[in-house]
């Protein structure tokens, strides 16, 4: 198989490092990743910046790039610039130092990158952990991080559906599958004064799970030392709502 590899936290991080050794069991392994923390990125692309490619490691089946880009650029250039016509088998996020559940997953760098490769019709996969610490244990894990991924891979494609896994904080019970909770973020910055006595503000945060004992949410797995398997779309269409509406907004 030919995988590429990105992720948000920059080349280097224990989370990466832990991917690229499991995929490097099923294939081919190119790695394009920032060459610095990209977190919270989303989708983010870069327009007006010239994009750098670093190469830093080649070894027959496992290259390694450098890019000052974001995430998504990461798989846009390395698809481009790297696999041309013979796109990649596999994209793989990750593994990202912190949760990438719920209302996280619109944010999230990590996640940007998996939504291009799924835009390309790749087979893509995020992977967090739900520490971010940059010393995390992954060991917990990594046995389910491969098994998880052939197991996907066994599935039938369907057209822009992509993979969001989140593994709890020690040792894991088992794997379910799971929705995105529900809830919002709450007093997410605080105010500081800088020499001068003017204000800046830092990101920080605290999370309103509105559905906590949902069962069948990622919070609620991860909570109780599960695994979370979120299959998520990006199709943003609510096809649901748009059958129940078309008649009284068409004219």
């Amino acid at each position: 198989m030919r995988i590429l590899i990105t992720n948000d936290d920059g080349w280097g991080t224990k989370g990466i490092w832990t991917l690229v050794e499991e995929m490097r069991k099923l294939g081919e392994v190119t790695v394009v990743a920032p060459d610095g923390p990209r977190s919270g990125q989303s989708n983010a692309i870069s327009v007006l910046q010239p994009l750098r490619l670093r190469q830093i490691i080649g070894e027959e089946g496992f290259t390694v790039y450098l890019t000052n880009g974001t995430p998504t650029d990461c798989i846009k250039l390395g698809i481009h610039e790297l696999f041309g016509e013979a796109q990649p088998d596999l994209v793989v996020s990750g593994i990202n130092h912190g949760d990438n559940g719920m209302v996280n997953v619109i944010y999230s760098g990590t996640m940007g990158a998996v939504f291009e490769g799924c835009a390309r019709g790749i087979t893509s996969i995020g992977f967090s952990l739900c520490d971010h610490s940059p010393e995390a244990d992954f060991s917990y894990f990594r046995p389910h991080v491969l098994e998880l991924t052939k197991r996907i891979l066994a599935l039938p494609k369907r057209e822009y559906l992509c993979w969001n896994i989140n593994c709890p904080v020690g040792p894991v019970k088992g794997v379910r599958i799971t929705r995105h909770c529900h809830g919002y973020w709450d007093k997410e910055y605080i105010r500081y004064s800088d020499p001068t006595g003017g204000p800046f503000y830092m990101l920080t945060g605290h999370f309103v799970n509105t559905e906590p004992e949902a069962p069948d949410t990622d919070q609620y797995a991860n909570a109780h030392g599960y695994i979370s398997v979120t299959p998520t779309t990006i199709d943003m269409t609510d096809k649901q709502w748009k059958d129940s509406i078309n008649t009284g907004l068409e004219y």
